[in-house]
């Protein structure tokens, strides 16, 4: 819906007026300027006049909106625009969008020239700078018509929703995927000749030799003859991202806060994860559980997590893990990776994730993943020169102090422990994952 709003006078024609009133001006002390600056001001005003006569009606311009498939948190995108010119004049049409929570849209305007009856593409390039769904309102229309000196104003209300996702680019550079499946592949051959399994893979004659609770009864009947099944050690196991979204990771970390980073190296992970035909699910809590979803194999499934972290936000609030905990225990019957994502600093806070982590690593494989705080190592290294810097540096190496013995005391307890830069977290997330599947440790 379009909405008209006042013809207003362009740049041009203000520089116009301005250069008429410096000519008045003169007219005092050179008399033919005044006769002049009549002229000159008849003359503008007839081609004002004369300009907003040949603009045309708001209908005669449309502006359509074309938003790309993706939007990617902080890797840039391009917003087109294309532009139709319905009347026998040329125009410069200028286009203002309404500013969105979730992107940065670089410039104030867009500014194309569009022929008579024709259509124009142009475009915007933006910059993704929040996780989330938001809506694109309406984009404000300017546009002149060939003498350029007065400008109508129209509004066009264009709303479509849209949705910003975690940056999974890192999966894509993160090499030759292909020999890093075989990697898996491998300790996925050799798990298959550990112990009995527990997935079909054939049924064939009894032979002597084979045990008796390998005999398949209903086969037998069929066939009248003993027939025993074949298992293998099953292949897909299940992954779980436990995602702390609580204060701790409200922080920011450079331009995104610590969940972003934590969701990143998550999606990242499980996008790995489905390459080895794991089934991968989540736990997303705060004070309460924000997000559940049980372990999935199909390839849908990575992308309905994508969709279910999208929206997740961090709550300035401190996360109850014992909940958290506590459900994962209720709802994981069977041995699982579990990568919990987190950054706890506060010794409280900390007592119960460690005995929590501890029970939970004698049946699964915990992996807890920190991020280091880039502020604390530059603290570390730098040397003191002032009493602010002294004090700065206490802290830092009581902090430093606090994550060594939580990381040792986990260590003990059998978990897994990452402790690196936020901007490592995806690469070393999905290396650790990697190096638990090859050695078989599921």
């Amino acid at each position: 819906m379009n909405k008209f709003l006042p013809i207003w006078p362009s740049a041009r024609a203000l520089w116009a007026l301005a250069i008429v009133a410096v000519v008045l001006a003169c007219s005092p002390g050179a008399p033919i300027c005044l006769p002049l600056a009549l002229v000159l001001g008849v003359m503008l005003v007839v081609a004002v006049a004369a300009d907003a006569v040949l603009l045309p009606p708001a209908r005669a311009v449309h502006v359509r909106r074309i938003i790309p498939a993706h939007f990617s948190l902080r890797r840039t995108a391009e917003l087109r625009y294309a532009i139709v010119n319905r009347s026998r004049h040329a125009l410069r049409v200028g286009l203002v969008e309404a500013p969105l929570r979730t992107l940065n849209l670089g410039e104030d305007e867009v500014i194309a020239l569009v022929p008579e009856r024709s259509e124009v593409e142009t475009a915007l390039a933006v910059l993704p700078i929040a996780r989330g769904s938001d809506t694109f309102t309406r984009i404000y229309v300017w546009y002149e018509s060939t003498l350029g000196l007065v400008r109508k104003r129209t509004v066009i209300e264009a709303p479509e929703a849209i949705r910003v996702y975690p940056d999974l680019s890192a999966v894509e550079r993160y090499g030759q995927l292909h020999v890093r499946n075989r990697l898996v592949e491998a300790g996925l051959r050799r798990m298959r000749l550990r112990g009995i399994g527990t997935e079909f893979e054939s049924v064939r004659d009894y032979a002597s030799g084979d045990a008796f609770r390998s005999i398949d009864w209903k086969a037998t009947a069929r066939r009248g003859k003993l027939m025993v099944v074949q298992r293998e050690v099953e292949r897909s196991q299940d992954v779980m991202l436990l995602l702390d979204c609580g204060r701790v990771m409200t922080a920011r970390i450079g331009p995104q806060r610590k969940l972003d980073y934590a969701v990143t190296a998550g999606l990242s992970l499980s996008s790995i994860a489905s390459l080895a035909s794991d089934r991968v699910g989540v736990v997303a809590f705060a004070r309460r559980i924000l997000v559940a979803r049980a372990p999935r194999s199909t390839s849908a499934s990575v992308h309905a997590l994508a969709d279910a972290l999208c929206d997740v936000e961090p709550r300035f609030e401190e996360s109850d893990y014992a909940r958290a905990f506590a459900y994962l225990r209720s709802h994981l019957h069977r041995r699982s990776l579990i990568a919990f994502f987190t950054d706890v600093i506060d010794p409280v806070a900390q007592s119960t994730v460690l005995a929590e982590l501890g029970t939970l690593a004698k049946r699964h494989v915990v992996l807890c993943i920190f991020m280091s705080d880039a502020a604390v190592s530059t603290a570390l290294a730098q040397t003191p020169h002032d009493v602010n810097s002294s004090f700065g540096l206490a802290v830092a190496l009581g902090l430093s102090a606090e994550r060594a013995v939580a990381v040792r005391t986990l260590q003990r307890c059998g978990v897994i422990v990452l402790d690196v830069p936020a901007d490592k977290l995806t690469i070393a997330a999905v290396d650790e994952y990697l190096r638990v599947k090859s050695r078989a440790l599921l």
